[in-house]
């Protein structure tokens, strides 16, 4: 099956000998590990023998050592942050880029020194287009008097504030200089408040999309993969807002000094392929970032697609470094904004 889908990947790792290696690749959470374990893990051990244990995990550089060390984690899924202090200090190893496939195969959002592009996170305005036909922005998720019901919004300070500052007029380009003041954090915040007896807080991706299912809210804030998953799976007529969305790439990183380095060069060699990557997709929501990937779906899933064209080039890249400085002090703020 797989030489026929990508017989040019088999042809290139079949000259790689078969191990008995078990490779352990650890997602970024629990939702996309059987799309994983079933896009790319077992087409991968068919063409390679080697075999692949699944783990996740939820995020932490210190519980990722700690569980690394323990349970032989190899390749993780890791965020901006994670990535950029794991490298720093030698938790990841430097990517052989030639022997993943080369810097050329990817988007530039996508390469680092210790991590290659995995998915996209792309946190975006989601409602259900059964119920209010019009296609709303930020401001229409805070007029309420307008457009009367419950919103949903994910209990985090991050993006929370985002888009409060997008609601009250704030220019995407301008809502981290915004938020580098005193009196811009004090913005966002009084707009949040004003908001605040109309949202439903939701904890997990598949929470938000069960909400706006059940009709508990109107709107919601979500990952837009959740969206297109359930469009697909339940026959949903959810509509996706990607002008100002927050997104962020996720990448894998090699875990420093593995046993099965060259094994997990191998699957990131294979699990490149555009085709594949569209596979995810399809599967998941989760899309990739090799070039042309986008090529490899319909109209109807590229309009779904947080890195096709038309979507990417209205979104917000999230600043890592703005919450990288600014994350634990504004927690606080907004844990007592949510206990008033």
């Amino acid at each position: 099956m797989l030489a026929r889908v990508f017989p040019a990947i088999v042809a290139i790792v079949a000259v790689w000998p078969a191990t008995t290696y078990a490779l352990t690749i650890v997602t970024r959470g629990e939702a996309s590990q059987a799309a994983v374990a079933d896009v790319y893990a077992q087409p991968f051990t068919a063409a390679t023998e080697i075999s692949v244990r699944l783990d996740s995990w939820d995020g932490g550089l210190d519980t990722l050592k700690a569980r690394a060390a323990e349970n032989g984690w190899d390749l993780v899924q890791v965020d901006a942050d994670e990535l950029a202090a794991g490298c720093a200090d030698g938790t990841f190893e430097k990517l052989d880029w030639p022997a993943i496939g080369g810097k050329d195969h990817y988007q530039p959002m996508a390469i680092s020194d210790c991590g290659v592009g995995a998915v996209v996170n792309n946190m975006a305005l989601a409602w259900d287009r059964e119920k209010f036909q019009a296609t709303p922005n930020w401001a229409d998720f805070w007029d309420v008097a307008k457009i009367p019901g419950k919103r949903g919004l994910a209990k985090n300070v991050r993006g929370a504030l985002e888009f409060a500052l997008l609601a009250d007029g704030v220019a995407p380009n301008d809502v981290y200089k915004t938020l580098g003041s005193a009196d811009g954090i004090d913005r966002a915040f009084r707009k949040l408040d004003q908001l605040k007896p109309y949202i439903v807080w939701w904890q997990t991706p598949s929470d938000a999309a069960k909400i706006l299912g059940s009709g508990d809210v109107l709107m919601t804030a979500t990952p837009s993969g959740v969206i297109a998953t359930a469009n697909r799976t339940e026959k949903r007529n959810f509509g996706i807002q990607f002008t100002a969305s927050l997104y962020e790439p996720r990448s894998w990183a090699i875990m420093k000094g593995g046993q099965n380095l060259r094994e997990a060069r191998q699957f990131l060699y294979v699990t490149g392929a555009p085709s594949m990557q569209a596979r995810l997709f399809r599967a998941s929501g989760d899309i990739g970032l090799a070039k042309g990937v986008n090529d490899w779906l319909t109209p109807e899933q590229q309009a779904m697609s947080p890195t096709f064209q038309a979507n990417a080039s209205v979104a917000l890249r999230v600043d890592n470094g703005f919450w990288r400085d600014n994350l634990a002090k504004l927690r606080v703020r907004f844990e007592t904004l949510l206990a008033q």
